[in-house]
């Protein structure tokens, strides 16, 4: 457990526990009850069906596919070659389709309900996307695109934008996206890697209430790529963004010749690929990270199924753009017939109530974002529990970066007290969690509730062995559906085995520094490459920022370690409040307060105020970048950062010369 979280009384008492009824109608409940039936086998506890999903992986699954009734042919091997994981093959014999898989609601009721910032607002129902989804499927399959072609888009997270990766999806093309705020050349990093056969782009986008034009930049992109272009209208020109291209057309012009027609589905093997996914890349290319449609469509339905307890007809919300896994994890939610909330845009404007606005009108049932996001929120001295209505409301989310004790403690204070809290973590390693939350198990300050099911979650020390109540590497020891199928551009699999296998024989290593707690959740302390050392002790990032960035003062922080004199010191960077100087005072009491929350080891040798602290697009901060500049070192591809410019405020900083 964090030390932090042993400091504050309320952590005696977890902060929210499941009622007997919700126990008893959770889908978790009923997976339970149909695995000890068809088993015959006896489950104590949720924690005793966690260790059977893991025990007999094969039935584990199998009874995901069968309780949420996958559409395809499961075949009759279940699972082979388990005993080394880049071995593992699950349901070799299955033939299913990702897209027949979220398309198979009907009628007039609601699939999509859409929200871009104060310019635009969407209702989709079940027929209108499957019927947008057939025109473009047939668009698609005339320009020649099948099975394995490759379609790329820059796009805001619009409804169109999910009928166009479905119709992708439906023909068996691998579809790989990113947001409309990319620079040119992180597009190329990305896109430039996989050859696509069709590019897609938006004509223009809205954020912080201004238009935002995109027309040379995709003139520029589509130059490089060398393929047709469809240009999808939102904010801008449509007409004349086509006529500057060579090979390109609107969508209405792309769709116009077919009618509306019974949609077709190439059903393919469990492990063809899906989707393309990118790591962050600002340490040098992004990985682009291949994801079979079989264990992304079975790992998301377990996720939403009995993690978050998804019924069908609920309002499912998550923040995200289309160049974050989030936005693959969120749509995923109408194979189990959940509406999906899309927005874009940003979530402060016109002001913070913006996103709670759309959850009370909507009636989100459950409401993903991110660690920084709740923090924004608090620091903005919103109550949402006073302001708005969120009776619906019954699942919090939050990912992106551990979520702090204090943040914990804000949702239920400020936010919504009767609400499950969920932190989650896992990746665009693995598109999905491999912690996360747990429906049947009570909410403790500053924990993550528990490992995902089926997944043979550890953590390691530094010798390769489980440890209890020890910080180490997260593991997991044996493999699982969502794995990569490989990394594209890796023909002998050398840069995937690196990726994840190279610290631990056989064992899946995925770069987390974290720690059992007593209730058998866990807790991040932050990325293991961002671990400080100082005089050998491993410390982790966010233990620090979990003291720091709850202070007034300062907005946000980003901590290095620097080496010096053959050791490495820690170096704690600030972003303060309008009006806040770094004072010795305020340097006093920022390391006070980390002795004291924290630990005399975490307490930084330098302080330094900044102006901007770089991140990914995601929102992510990047520890490694100011790393490099700090030591002098060029970052290589600063064109995965959404403010790259931010970077120059860590080269040669006179306070860390001595």
């Amino acid at each position: 457990m964090q030390p932090d979280s042993l400091n504050h009384s309320a952590a005696e008492a977890p902060l929210w526990v499941p009622s007997p009824e919700s126990i008893a109608a959770a889908p978790l409940t009923r997976l339970m009850a149909h695995c000890a039936e068809r088993h015959r086998v006896h489950f104590a506890d949720v924690d005793a069906f966690q260790a059977w999903s893991v025990a007999d992986r094969a039935s584990f699954w199998e009874a995901v596919w069968d309780f949420c009734g996958v559409i395809g042919e499961k075949g009759e091997t279940l699972l082979i070659d388990e005993g080394h994981m880049t071995e593992a093959r699950f349901f070799p014999q299955a033939r299913l389709n990702f897209a027949e898989n979220l398309l198979r609601g009907q009628g007039e009721g609601d699939a999509i309900l859409f929200r871009g910032e104060d310019k635009a607002e969407a209702r989709w129902s079940h027929d209108r996307l499957r019927m947008q989804v057939s025109r473009l499927q047939q668009a698609m399959a005339a320009l020649g695109i099948g099975a394995g072609d490759r379609v790329a888009a820059m796009m805001p997270n619009l409804p169109q934008t999910l009928a166009l990766m479905l119709a992708a999806a439906s023909l068996g093309a691998v579809w790989s996206s990113c947001s409309p705020d990319f620079g040119e050349q992180g597009v190329l990093d990305r896109f430039g890697q996989i050859g696509p056969k069709l590019f897609i782009a938006c004509d223009g986008y809205w954020y912080n209430g201004k238009q935002q034009d995109v027309a040379d930049k995709v003139v520029a992109i589509a130059g490089k790529l060398g393929c047709p272009v469809l240009v999808v209208p939102y904010a801008g020109d449509t007409s004349a963004l086509v006529s500057r291209l060579a090979d390109g057309r609107s969508l209405e012009d792309f769709a116009a010749p077919f009618a509306p027609a019974p949609l077709s589905f190439a059903r393919l093997p469990f492990a063809h690929p899906l989707y393309i996914l990118f790591s962050s890349g600002t340490t040098g290319v992004p990985k682009c990270i291949v994801h079979s449609a079989g264990g992304t469509l079975l790992q998301h339905l377990k996720e939403h199924r009995f993690h978050c307890g998804i019924e069908e007809g609920e309002k499912l919300f998550y923040f995200t753009t289309c160049g974050w896994m989030m936005w693959n994890w969120l749509v995923s939610g109408l194979a189990c017939g959940a509406v999906l909330c899309l927005y874009d845009g940003s979530p402060f404007y016109p002001d913070g109530r913006v996103l709670f606005d759309y959850a009370q009108s909507a009636g989100f049932a459950v409401f993903g974002t991110s660690a920084k996001y709740i923090d924004a929120v608090r620091k903005a001295d919103l109550v949402p529990a006073r302001s708005h209505d969120l009776t619906a409301l019954r699942l919090i989310t939050s990912t992106g970066s551990p979520l702090s004790p204090e943040g914990f403690t804000f949702v239920y204070e400020g936010i919504k007290p009767d609400v499950q809290l969920a932190s989650i973590s896992g990746g665009t390693d693995i598109v999905s969690c491999f912690v996360l939350g747990n429906p049947l198990k009570p909410v403790w300050r500053g924990e993550i509730q528990g490992p995902g099911l089926g997944l043979a979650v550890d953590v390691f020390d530094e010798e390769g062995r489980p440890v209890r109540r020890e910080k180490g590497e997260l593991v997991c020891t044996k493999a699982f559906p969502s794995m990569p199928v490989m990394f594209w551009n890796d023909p002998d699999g050398a840069k995937y085995r690196a990726a994840y296998f190279e610290r631990f024989d056989n064992i899946w290593c995925h770069g987390d520094f974290a720690e059992w707690t007593a209730h058998g959740g866990l807790v991040i302390h932050g990325r293991s490459d961002a671990t400080l050392n100082p005089g050998g002790v491993r410390i982790g990032t966010a233990e620090i920022y979990n003291q720091v960035e709850q202070m007034e003062e300062v907005v946000e922080a980003l901590c290095i370690g620097q080496d010096i004199d053959d050791d490495v010191r820690v170096v704690l960077f600030v972003r303060l409040a309008p009006g806040v100087a770094l004072t010795e005072e305020l340097q006093k009491a920022i390391r006070t307060r980390i002795r004291t929350g924290a630990s005399p080891r975490h307490v930084p040798a330098k302080i330094v105020a900044v102006t901007d602290i770089p991140r990914t697009k995601s929102g992510k901060i990047v520890e490694l970048a100011v790393r490099e500049v700090v030591h002098g070192r060029p970052v290589k591809n600063k064109e995965a950062l959404a403010n790259p410019e931010a970077l120059d405020l860590f080269a040669d900083l006179p306070e860390l010369k001595d």
